[in-house]
């Protein structure tokens, strides 16, 4: 593909980024280039340690006999002639004589050089910006907090040196559509924030088909920011101070910290103010609209993601009918073979030739000549599995939940409308995945483009349908959580009451923060971060760093 260059003011690297870059290639490429970017307690820490030099001042220091130091913070500026732009935490500025200080967190590393590499690179680029700004600028300084030393740091012909080489790879780099291989098996890795969207160990891991790549558990394993539902008709949300509040006339029904918020999930006619989507859409948190009974309608959110590179191959691979079949493929076997396993853990007497079935079909399916055929292939195993469904189910005080087929739109019977809203629900959590990973969540492989349908996002909850959807109506029914007296009809429709919606929202909301082990890794991890992880897999797919797309198969 041909690299569109942007404007030449942005092509001016930035100093922070050229730290990082130093520090990873790879890191400064999904920062930079796709725009990722996540908090971890170290970048957390980070910014209140550069409080103090955030905000632009200038003030008189030290007096050393005639020549007075000024002091002057957050300031900006650009070398066009190296390709750099800094924002300064700190000038000191003696007589002709300007030194940059830079702050950092955690304590003086006691090494010969003084500081590493990707922190002295850092502060000479800033030398280098001022020098073709007309100032004397010799040396720097490294200020850790952690410690409280200063650290001085001279610009020599070496560190001058390596600080262009350095911009030079970068601005390579930067230009290309290729991220960078991550680091193998780096000590870096377990602490840095974009771990879990970079996913080195992972991708390492698959592009060797499994070799000898030792796959570290993702760290947090969870985020304990959860979505907001509200589902009262009338019902308005307001912003106050640092929390979302919502009202009905004048009675507060809740309140929840934007911190602790990963989503807005509205059911039906609930008002937000526009403060509400200004501060949603600042944070990256999305606001979903569904209709009283549950349908996926869509979604608000910020600017769309950086990453134009991934929409490219999305693109290129929906037009490549082949490329589009190798995919369905997976898709498809995947959900074959969790139906078979769904039977197998909860079906009291699955039939030993149903199941039989059931593996033929997933194997069949992983051969598909073309899409007809498999259509045929997932038709014929959800005939079987859902012809079994009832066996999954218990009775409760005597009233069994009677289910004899799928139905929709509208559902019929009790369980056809917690399936019907348990996949609603799981759509919305796959689009929130695919944007917050730069995808067209409208353009898919299997599911073929129609107008408003999230295509991409059904193509991918495929093999979670079982393991999540399916999952969580047998655990609220079997358990008690849902009752019949939980349903209204209408006119042959069926629907749940308010309150048995809440309940069930609180059995789908378990189910995605209950931790399992990956199958492929190995290591712990909640749904949600699940249908993270294999999003940015995807990913990784198309743009080609690793052969083939993950299953997520569970035994």
């Amino acid at each position: 593909m041909a690299y569109c260059r942007p404007p030449e003011d942005e092509l001016l690297l930035p100093v922070r980024m050229l730290n990082e870059f130093a520090y990873c290639p790879r890191l400064a490429y999904l920062e930079w280039v796709q725009g990722e970017f996540t908090d971890s307690a170290d970048t957390v820490e980070g910014r209140w340690q550069h409080r103090r030099v955030d905000q632009p001042r200038s003030h008189q220091g030290e007096k050393d006999g005639e020549t007075e130091t000024i002091q002057t913070t957050s300031v900006d500026l650009s070398a066009p002639g190296e390709g750099l732009v800094a924002k300064m935490d700190l000038l000191e500025t003696t007589g002709t004589m300007v030194t940059p200080v830079d702050y950092k967190r955690g304590k003086r590393p006691h090494i010969a050089q003084g500081a590493w590499e990707p922190e002295r690179v850092q502060l000479c680029a800033q030398g280098l910006i001022l020098r073709e700004n007309g100032f004397s600028c010799d040396e720097g300084v490294l200020y850790f907090s952690g410690s409280r030393e200063r650290v001085r740091i001279l610009f020599d012909d070496g560190l001058v040196s390596r600080t262009r080489e350095l911009a030079a790879q970068m601005q390579t780099v930067m230009n290309s559509d290729s991220v960078p291989d991550p680091l193998p098996d780096s000590p870096k890795c377990p602490r840095c924030s974009l771990v879990g969207i970079c996913l080195p160990d992972e991708v390492n891991f698959l592009q060797e088909a499994g070799g000898p790549y030792t796959v570290r558990p993702l760290a947090p394993l969870r985020d304990d920011a959860l979505p907001l539902y509200v589902q009262k008709p009338g019902a308005r949300l307001k912003k106050v101070g640092d929390t979302i509040q919502v009202f009905y006339d004048e009675e507060r029904l809740a309140e929840a910290r934007w911190l602790e918020t990963s989503g807005i999930v509205l059911f039906g006619p609930v008002q937000v103010s526009t403060q509400i989507a200004q501060e949603a859409a600042r944070r990256g948190i999305p606001i979903t609209f569904l209709s009283t009974g549950g349908w996926f309608y869509g979604l608000l959110e910020g600017m769309p993601h950086k990453n134009v590179v991934l929409r490219r191959h999305q693109y290129a691979w929906a037009q490549d009918p082949k490329a589009c079949l190798k995919l369905a493929r997976r898709f498809v076997q995947a959900k074959i073979g969790n139906c078979r396993t769904m039977l197998r853990r909860n079906h009291p007497q699955a039939p030993p030739d149903l199941l039989d079935q059931m593996k033929e079909y997933a194997q069949r399916a992983a051969k598909a000549a073309g899409l007809p055929e498999l259509l045929g292939l997932e038709g014929n195993a959800a005939h079987l599995y859902f012809g079994c469904f009832d066996g999954m189910l218990k009775n409760r005080d005597g009233f069994p939940f009677d289910f004899n087929g799928r139905n929709r739109r509208p559902p019929r019977d009790p369980v056809n409308a917690l399936l019907s809203l348990s996949y609603s629900m799981l759509v919305r959590e796959w689009t929130v995945a695919l944007l917050a990973t730069g995808f067209e969540p409208y353009l898919g492989f299997y599911h073929q483009v129609r107008h408003g349908r999230p295509a991409l996002a059904l193509d991918l909850m495929e093999e979670f349908r079982p393991l999540i959807a399916d999952s969580v109506v047998l655990t609220a029914v079997n358990n008690g959580e849902v009752r019949r007296n939980d349903f209204i009809e209408r006119m042959g429709s069926v629907s749940l009451t308010p309150e048995g919606r809440a309940r069930f929202l609180a059995a789908f909301e378990r189910r995605m923060n209950q931790e399992i082990s990956h199958p492929v890794f190995k290591y712990s991890i909640s749904y949600r971060r699940v249908l993270a992880v294999q999003a940015r897999l995807l990913a990784r797919h198309l743009c080609g760093e690793i052969p083939e797309y993950p299953l997520f198969v569970t035994r």
